[in-house]
């Protein structure tokens, strides 16, 4: 049995990138993991490479259908479950002249409306002294350009991580966040960038680290993996996994 051999865990935005990457490290340590995402491609890719320790689930976390869904399939694929992951986001560029009000509702009910109803609508399910882990960014707590929107709904999500923390510590359940700075994770491929607006993108970004790199999909999911399981004294607080960004 590996280090996570009697884990249960659920992973919103699990199909790709970070949320995969984490997938992959507790199915390698032995965990029954679910995964979700809205591209039914993605999950079947997502499913062949996590093997039989995942099941990939079809599921929008802006629909609370969906959710109610996943809640179902949740109990009855795992039972209870030891760590929820927050993950499920999107982060398309929204400047301020020519942000609309179609963009502005989709970030939101995704990012923020899908993340405190995934909690809700799982709770019910996890063990006494699970771990919750909600996916933030640096994006809310320093100003970066053409993100006003999505950074808003990370700053939501960081709120809360606290007030869950202070609802579910009478069940045992501590509740932190996880902010992630610039992670090769392909996120660059789905902000409708040119090429040369992104290779600018990452040299600027890379540039003003501190580490002057970026950080791998590994890192990160090493980092919430700890969160979740590893750090039991702790809760309500944000970890960045940024290189030092945030913090020099």
């Amino acid at each position: 049995m590996g280090e996570y051999g009697d884990k249960n865990v659920v992973i919103t935005g699990g199909s790709s990138g970070m949320g995969l990457a984490l997938a992959e490290l507790l199915v390698r340590g032995g965990a029954r993991v679910v995964v979700t995402g809205r591209s039914q491609a993605k999950l079947d890719v997502a499913r062949e490479r996590l093997g039989d320790g995942a099941v990939a689930v079809r599921a929008d976390v802006a629909s609370l259908s969906d959710l109610e869904m996943l809640a179902r399939q949740v109990r009855s694929e795992l039972g209870s479950i030891e760590a929820l992951f927050v993950n499920a986001g999107i982060s398309p560029l929204t400047p301020l002249e020519s942000t609309t009000e179609e963009v502005y509702d989709e970030l939101f009910a995704i990012n923020v409306k899908g993340a405190f109803f995934t909690v809700q609508k799982l709770a019910p399910l996890l063990s006494a002294n699970a771990g919750i882990v909600l996916t933030t960014s640096i994006a809310n707590v320093i100003g970066m350009v053409d993100t006003s929107v999505y950074a808003a709904g990370k700053a939501a999500l960081r709120s809360m991580a606290r007030s869950f923390s202070r609802e579910l510590l009478p069940r045992g359940i501590r509740v932190n966040a996880i902010s992630p700075g610039p992670i090769d994770s392909g996120i660059l491929d789905t902000m409708n960038l040119s090429e040369e607006a992104a290779d600018r993108f990452r040299a600027e970004r890379t540039a003003s680290n501190p580490m002057k790199r970026y950080g791998t999909v590994e890192e990160f999911a090493k980092a919430a993996a700890f969160l979740a399981f590893d750090a039991t004294y702790t809760t309500g607080v944000e970890l960045a996994v940024d290189g030092g960004e945030t913090q020099l």
